[in-house]
Parts: structure tokens; C-alpha cells; sequence
């Protein structure tokens, strides 16, 4: 199972942003251009509705063998099986989610300073988002870290940790540069006018970036 923080893209979806297309069509493309690491967030759906997409997307994850994080909904996530879920820090506690889910669900965690990563470290999460990272329209924060605030924060975290907000292609070899190793993506991918070429494309660069912070 590739994991938040481990597994270089990560893909999350919004309600509506999909250029005219459903969700499902969307993660289906994702899933076909490479991506194997989908969080399905959709915050106007009713619960009916999102678990029933949710039920649908998590059947083609699996059979990509992609993983898939269910965004807040801790008892939907709970009954469908899903790979584990996504937390705000207005969401349900960790702990609640862990006595939920279990000993082996994905818990991640949103966090946007110091504090919040700090008191994460107490918390039973499996990894944590550090972010927004840049300005974004699909999340409503007064304020975005910027890359060196970023790599700060995750210095001091015990955990895996990925970053989201406002990232686009053009940003990718200064985070990879940089020290990031998960970068969550939005827009990028989902109102792109081929999904699976520009996943594809997205994956290749990023290898080629690592290829050569490697050599």
C-alpha cells in the first residue's frame, strides 16, 4: 500500500473542479496516468451520496492496488473499508478516529503551524499535512507558508508529512529540491484537460527531479 508521505504524488479530489466531469471519471483517469495515493474529499456531497461515491472510487483504487483516504468522514471510511482517512483540526480527534478505524488505518492530519505540529506529536496519526504551501482557492486560510517554512516545520515532526495548496507543475523541482516528498495536488490534475496524460506527466517529472538528487 503506498502511503501519505512515502508515495511522491498524492491526489485530492473537490466536488467542483473537474472541468464538466464526475469525481469517479476524474480518479479513473488519475488512476490510468500512474496515480496510486487518492484522497476523496467532496464537502457539498450529503453523507448518502458521498458514501456511495466514495464506495465506488475505492473499488477502482483497489484495483489499481492504489489506496485511498476518505477526507473527514471517520465512519463512513469505517464502513466501506477504506485504506484510512484525512482529519482537519475541526474534525473528529484522532484518538476517536483510531479507536474507529483501528490499529492499522491511515490517519493523517491537517496542520498549518508550529503548535499544530508539535501537538500532533502526541496524537495517534500516521502522518500529517504541512500547508497550504502557497496561496489556493480550495481551501480558506488567511495566510500560506511558503517553501522554507515548510521544510522547517517538517524538521521538527516525528512523522511522515506531505504539503498541499496551490502547488502546480511549475513548482515541483524546487519542492523536490528542496525535501519535499509528497506533494498533495488539487487543480493540477483535476481540471486538466487530459487527466491521465498530465498524472503521467506529473509522475515523470517528479521521478526525473529525485533521479537527479540522487546521482
Amino acid at each position: 500500500m503506498d502511503l501519505p508521505g512515502t508515495f511522491p504524488l498524492y491526489f485530492v479530489t473537490d466536488g467542483n473542479l473537474n472541468n464538466g466531469r464526475s469525481k469517479i471519471d476524474v480518479i479513473a483517469a488519475a488512476l490510468r496516468g500512474g496515480a496510486r495515493l487518492i484522497q476523496f474529499r467532496d464537502k457539498q456531497l450529503s453523507d448518502a451520496t458521498f458514501e456511495a461515491e466514495a464506495r465506488e472510487a475505492l473499488a477502482l483504487c483497489h484495483g489499481y492496488k492504489a489506496t485511498l483516504i476518505i477526507n473527514d468522514h471517520v465512519e463512513i471510511a469505517a464502513r466501506i473499508g477504506a485504506d484510512g482517512v484525512h482529519l482537519g483540526q475541526e474534525d473528529m480527534s484522532p484518538v476517536e478516529a483510531r479507536r474507529i478505524l483501528g490499529p492499522d488505518a491511515i490517519i493523517g492530519l491537517s496542520t498549518h503551524n508550529e503548535a499544530e505540529v508539535l501537538a500532533a506529536q502526541d496524537l495517534p496519526v500516521s502522518n500529517i499535512n504541512i500547508g497550504p504551501m502557497f496561496a489556493t482557492n480550495t481551501k480558506e486560510h488567511l495566510h500560506h507558508l511558503g517553501l522554507d517554512e515548510v521544510l522547517r516545520l517538517s524538521r521538527i515532526t516525528r512523522y511522515a508529512w506531505t504539503t498541499m495548496g496551490g502547488i502546480k507543475r511549475d513548482h515541483l523541482p524546487d519542492l523536490f529540491r528542496g525535501g519535499v516528498r509528497t506533494v498533495s495536488m488539487v487543480t493540477e490534475i483535476s481540471l486538466a484537460e487530459d487527466v491521465e496524460a498530465r498524472t503521467r506527466e506529473l509522475l515523470a517529472d517528479i521521478s526525473d527531479y529525485q533521479q537527479k538528487l540522487e546521482s
